[in-house]
């Protein structure tokens, strides 16, 4: 008799741990789910920690766009070090200046693994530390992993930084839900927003380039 109540124990075990499985496998986005299953884009990264890594992920994405660039030399123009309060606008508007399309996205996980499975990294700001102490920090988020529930940050000294999906998701929601798209005008971005792409298109022509942003909105309509 008591084989059989330590048989139904494991069995009982057995089956909560498969349930709790199927609980979290289930807990994905339908729209994660028609995605690929890993995706992981490569291109430049500079490491470092200076300034929230906000020069070093910049400097890399407009390197990955074909424009020669270091982190140093953003430095200045994004008025650093002593304007890190209003280092999100000045990466935008540096980036205008040379000619890019910022793409704000949708806080949302599956938006944004949505462009990484399209082939386009992202711009993300999420919160580093511990529930004493944390700061922002912006990354690449360049690849993930749907059956392990994981995502890819290039991010600070990491190359490869994985963190799970819900981890990612707390830290980038606590840190206001931020990302963007850093394109060249004829990189359409997928399930691309067109009033979206018009207003970005709009601001690339106040920030003065006015021949980049009517190329953005040529690539639209041809889209």
């Amino acid at each position: 008799m008591e084989q059989l109540f330590s048989r139904i124990r494991a069995a009982l075990l057995v089956a909560g741990c498969v349930a709790s499985l199927a609980g979290c496998a289930g807990s994905v986005a339908p729209e994660v789910k028609r995605l690929p299953e890993r995706v992981e884009l490569s291109g430049t990264f500079y490491r470092g920690e200076a300034h929230q890594s906000g020069p070093q992920v910049l400097a890399s994405l407009l390197s990955q766009q074909g424009i020669v660039i270091t982190p140093g030399l953003l430095e200045k123009p994004l008025h650093l070090p002593g304007a890190e309060d209003k280092l999100q606008q000045n990466m935008q508007n540096l980036a205008r200046e040379y000619g890019m399309v910022v793409y704000p996205l949708d806080n949302r996980l599956p938006a944004l693994l949505t462009q990484v499975a399209a082939g386009y990294p992202v711009m993300v700001r999420f919160s580093e530390g511990s529930a004493f102490w944390a700061e922002p920090r912006y990354a690449i988020l360049s690849g993930y992993d749907r059956q392990k529930q994981k995502v890819l940050l290039r991010a600070g000294m990491n190359r490869r930084e994985l963190m799970s999906f819900s981890a990612f998701e707390s830290a980038f929601e606590k840190s206001g839900g931020w990302a963007v798209l850093i394109q060249k005008p004829s990189q359409i971005p997928a399930a691309v927003d067109q009033q979206r792409w018009l207003k970005a298109a709009d601001e690339l022509a106040q920030a003065g380039q006015e021949r980049e942003a009517a190329q953005a909105r040529k690539a639209l309509a041809a889209h």
